[in-house]
Parts: C-alpha cells; sequence; structure tokens
C-alpha cells in the first residue's frame, strides 16, 4: 500500500525530501571526488617544475605511484557514488510505482477518455535520468569555484579568462533550454496522443479491417505521429546547434588558455608547469558545465514528467483506507440517486430510489441510453454519485474499503474485458488460485464442461481480451469470474447478451442457485425470459425511474399502461383481390 503523507508539502517533494540524507552522501563524495580531481594538475606541477628541474628519477617514481593510488581511490569513490545514484532511482520508483499505478487506474474511472500509461513513462523518464551523467554533473557544479581559486592563485588573468568561458558555456546552456523547451514539451505530447490512438485502433482492429477504415484511421494517427516527429526534430536541430557550438567553444578556449599559460611564461609571471596545469583545472571547471549541456534533453524530459507527475498526484491525493468492516450479506439500496458521466456535466441518472435484500434478484429494465448501464456502475462504485447515495448493509457504498469489499461482489459489465492468462487464473480474479472454487463457480455458470473441452482445460491460455474465444464464451467465463468465492451480490448487466439458448437456461440455473444461496443479484437485460427469477424490477426511462415494485405488480402495471395506450389489435389488411381474366 501507498504510503500516506498528511502534509501540505507536494507528494514528490515529500518523497524526495525524505532521501535528503542519501543526496547527502552523494554530495559528499562528489566532494571528495572533486578535491582527487585536483591530482592531475598538481602531478603536472610537481613532474613540470620540481622532476624536470632535478632531474631527480626517484622523485618521479614516488609521485607518480601516489598518482596512481590516488587515481583508484577516486575511481572507486566514483564507481560508488553512480551505485548510489542507481539505488536512489530504484527507491524513488519503490515508492512511487505502486501508487502511481493506482492514480492511472484510478484516472481511467474518473477521465474515461483518457486511458494512457504516460505517468509510468514518465516514472521511467525520471528513473533513468537519475541513473545517467545527469545528476552527477549537477552535484560537480558546486565544485567548480575551487578550480577558479585554484586558477586565481597561478594568475588573476587565468581565473577571470576561465570564467569568461564558464559565462559563455552557461550562456548557450541557458539557450538551449529556452529554444528547445517549447517544441519538446510538444512533442512529448504529441507522442503520447499518437501513443493512445494507436493502442485505441488496435482495441478496434476488427472494425477497422471489416469497414475498410485502415487507410482513414492510418490518417489520423500518421497525422498526430508526424507533429511529434516535427516537434522533436525541431527540438533535435536546436539543440545540436548549441552543442555542437558548446564543444567547439570548449576546445578553443582550452587552447587559448594554454596560449595565455605560455604568454604568461614568457613574461616570468607563472612557471612552464602551471601552462599545464591552468589548462587542465580550466577543463575540469568546464566539464560539469559541458556535461550539463550535453544531459539537458534527458533533463528537460524528467523536468516535464516530474511536473506533470506532481499535477497528477495533487489531483488525486491519497486517501486514508476506510475502517474494515464486517463480510456484506447482501442488502443494497439507493436513495435519490443522481449520476453524472465522469468529466461531463451530463446527467445520466436522477432520482432512483430502490432496496434489495440478500437473497432477492433485481431485473433492471428500460429502452437504450435508459441509464441501466450508469446504475450499475454506481452501485459497484465504478462511477461516483452527484447526490444521493447508495449503501450496501447500510453503509454507502464509497465508504467500504475496496480491497476488502471486492471479494464479495460479482460483477460481469457488458463489455467483457478478459486478461491475458489461463482460464483460471482469469476465473479466480489473478489472486491465489484454489481449484475447487474455480471449478465450483463454473459449474454454477454452466461453463465446466465447455472448458474441460478447450485445448488445455482451465490451464488454456487466453489472449489479451480474450480474442481467441467467441462472445458466448467470453461472456460465461466472464459469469464464472463474477460467481468466483461466492459472493454476497452479484451485478451482471446484459448477462445473456451474446449466449444462445442453452447459455441462457445455464445463466437461469445459476442465478437460481445463487438466490438459493442468499445471494443479492442485480440484472440489466432485454430478454424477458430472465424475469422469472426475479423478485422485483425496475424500469428506467431516460434516466428516471418510472415503475419499481415487486416483480407481478409491476408486469401488470406495464400490462396496462400497453393496453391504455394501445386498446385495439391492429386491423388487418385484406389481401389484394385476384383478378381472373375470362375469355370472351
Amino acid at each position: 500500500m501507498s504510503k500516506l503523507y498528511t502534509s501540505s508539502k507536494p507528494e514528490l517533494k515529500q518523497i524526495f525530501a525524505s532521501l535528503r540524507s542519501s543526496f547527502l552522501f552523494v554530495a559528499i563524495f562528489s566532494f571528495f571526488i572533486n578535491i582527487l580531481m585536483l591530482v592531475p594538475p598538481i602531478y603536472m606541477l610537481q613532474v613540470y617544475d620540481r622532476v624536470m628541474a632535478s632531474r631527480s628519477e626517484e622523485t618521479l617514481l614516488m609521485i607518480t605511484l601516489v598518482l596512481v593510488w590516488l587515481f583508484l581511490t577516486m575511481g572507486l569513490l566514483d564507481f560508488v557514488r553512480s551505485r548510489m545514484l542507481i539505488r536512489l532511482s530504484a527507491k524513488i520508483d519503490d515508492r512511487l510505482s505502486t501508487r502511481i499505478y493506482e492514480v492511472v487506474s484510478k484516472a481511467s474511472l474518473t477521465q474515461p477518455g483518457n486511458n494512457t500509461a504516460q505517468p509510468l513513462n514518465d516514472l521511467n523518464s525520471m528513473r533513468q535520468f537519475m541513473t545517467g551523467v545527469g545528476p552527477l554533473a549537477f552535484f560537480d557544479l558546486p565544485w567548480v569555484p575551487i578550480y577558479f581559486l585554484l586558477l586565481y592563485a597561478f594568475h588573476p588573468w587565468l581565473a577571470y579568462f576561465a570564467l569568461f568561458a564558464a559565462l559563455v558555456l552557461i550562456t548557450v546552456t541557458l539557450i538551449n533550454s529556452f529554444s528547445t523547451n517549447e517544441p519538446l514539451v510538444e512533442a512529448q505530447n504529441s507522442s503520447a496522443q499518437s501513443s493512445q490512438l494507436m493502442q485505441a485502433q488496435l482495441r478496434n482492429s476488427q472494425v477497422i479491417h471489416a469497414m475498410g477504415m485502415l487507410s482513414n484511421m492510418h490518417n489520423r494517427w500518421l497525422h498526430s505521429h508526424l507533429e511529434s516527429l516535427q516537434n522533436q526534430g525541431k527540438a533535435s536541430d536546436r539543440a545540436s546547434i548549441w552543442a555542437n557550438m558548446s564543444k567547439t567553444l570548449r576546445m578553443l578556449f582550452q587552447s587559448l588558455m594554454l596560449g595565455l599559460g605560455a604568454y604568461l611564461a614568457i613574461s616570468n609571471q607563472i612557471s612552464g608547469g602551471m601552462i599545464i596545469a591552468g589548462s587542465i583545472l580550466m577543463g575540469r571547471a568546464l566539464a560539469p558545465i559541458d556535461q550539463i549541456l550535453g544531459a539537458w534533453k534527458p533533463f528537460s524530459a524528467a523536468r516535464s514528467s516530474y511536473k506533470r507527475l506532481n499535477e497528477l498526484l495533487s489531483a488525486y491525493p491519497v486517501e486514508a483506507a476506510p475502517m474494515s468492516l464486517p463480510p456484506p450479506k447482501g442488502n443494497i439500496s439507493a436513495e435519490q440517486l443522481m449520476v453524472m458521466a465522469p468529466g461531463t456535466r451530463n446527467v445520466v441518472l436522477q432520482g432512483v430510489t430502490f432496496a434489495v435484500n440478500a437473497g432477492e434478484a433485481l431485473v433492471v429494465l428500460g429502452p437504450s441510453a435508459a441509464g441501466k448501464s450508469s446504475l450499475i456502475r454506481a452501485i459497484v462504485g465504478v462511477w461516483p454519485s452527484t447526490s444521493g447515495t447508495v449503501r450496501i448493509d447500510g453503509t454507502e457504498v464509497g465508504h467500504w474499503n475496496r480491497e476488502e469489499l471486492g471479494p464479495y461482489i460479482g460483477y460481469l459489465p457488458q463489455d467483457v474485458e478478459l486478461f491475458g492468462g489461463t482460464v483460471a487464473e482469469n476465473i479466480s480474479r489473478f489472486g491465489e488460485t484454489d481449484p475447487d472454487k474455480v471449478v465450483a463457480a463454473a459449474k454454477i455458470a454452466g461453463v465446466d464442461e465447455l472448458i474441460r473441452h478447450l485445448s488445455d482445460g482451465y490451464d488454456t491460455r487466453i489472449g489479451v481480451g480474450g480474442s481467441n474465444l467467441s462472445g458466448g464464451q467470453r461472456q460465461r467465463i466472464g459469469l464464472a469470474r463474477a460467481l468466483y468465492g461466492s459472493p454476497s451480490l452479484v451485478i451482471l448487466d446484459e448477462p445473456n447478451a451474446n449466449l444462445d439458448d442453452v447459455g441462457e437456461k445455464c445463466l437461469i440455473n445459476a442465478c437460481t442457485k445463487m438466490k438459493q444461496a442468499g445471494t443479492s443479484l442485480i440484472l440489466v437485460t432485454h430478454r424477458p425470459n430472465i424475469l422469472s427469477i426475479a423478485d422485483k424490477i425496475l424500469m428506467l426511462v431516460d434516466g428516471k425511474m418510472q415503475l419499481f415494485g415487486a416483480r407481478d405488480q409491476v408486469l401488470k402495471k406495464l400490462a396496462e399502461t400497453r393496453a391504455v395506450t394501445d386498446p385495439l389489435p391492429p386491423k388487418k389488411t385484406p389481401p389484394p383481390a385476384t383478378v381472373v381474366n375470362i375469355p370472351q
């Protein structure tokens, strides 16, 4: 479960703040690494100013041995620092991945048209940046003044020239950032949109191919894809210009530094060793700036990912887990229920009130777009109510712990979705598979024999979405999934839409057995055969409740209404007279 954050500080900032000590250790390692970076210029000073002057081989050997030992130490520290950043990125992923998965799942319910895994890609972008050279350059940047101070100790002109070079490279970096930021953001948005379009087209590939829509859908996707490529290319072109300029300028400045050092040495203002040492020091001072420029593109992507994740997590704050309640018995009621479709102001249900006791069956009737499926979604808590309440055993459905309530609810949506895995895994809801419960649910659903005739029986692997099964097979396996574990409340939306006569008989038998076991049933249907198991009927028209009550009373009322609106049977039109030509 996600850790609960109660501070007013944004959630991402809290996570990074909790890792402050780890970042501090990385900074300490960076300090010692940058101190050891002074070894090469000091070595060059000793070689040129002491060894060359004294011609002492012993001195050269000793300082070379010290150099090797210090370089080995620096390499080890750099290795440990890199490993620490990798572990830090893993910690961030560990603390965010589950939370982001939950938020993405919740967002797909509240914003049905915005189903995307982009937040998980954003987390991956942040993690990859953490393991690259970018963070190392940022940790090395604060130690750049040390190199400037040493250059100043050699000669002020050397420090001033290095500072000028640094300011030029920083200016190039900032120009690169401002010039590429907008096209990079647009490219990322276009890329996410094209991926979303492709996912939607793949889900509906049969419709696209059957009705010859492939070319039209391809053009629609291609427009978004080309827009992404155009923005990406614009950003890359601009970035390459400034990156090449930075590289060229850095090489030029280092060469000019040698020339300046040579001039100062000729003027007897510095020693010969300081020429090479000064060039090395300026190279070290400019290296973090150059690395930041090279890592600016992944840094911009990580920064955009951070911003999007921060907005997403702020929109869906962590909620405290509700108190655990006793297992539900199956009593369910709605009081003046009003529901709007998520993301819209369209009222799909208004003023719906009913009650179903444990062991009773409620059948919901109504024409198309009457709000039947919307009612089902509100009952299971998929769509929140705008006003009014849905209660299970007297407790509002939103006050139940979803993980604890879920096993006691069986739900079969109108569009049955199965997942990649075996038949047994799908029936057991991908939890711990209990073979006895799986077979029991399949037998109640009347699908046990059908499953046993599959290629591998209950171990038959189902493609994503159940693509290798017929509509009737998916619906019956989905029914078995809804019945797994003997739930207290079973809600079925058009459960017989894809069933033949045999499948419908199995459905009626399953509903009868569930009622006998004390399970509450709520069914949406257009077929009259299922009415035989109904105890109560709810009639919806245009999102409003027209009738509710015992089955026989509602059917009688419907018959009376039909008799009033259509009191006389239609007149039969006599057949046309047959014309016979009688010969004269």
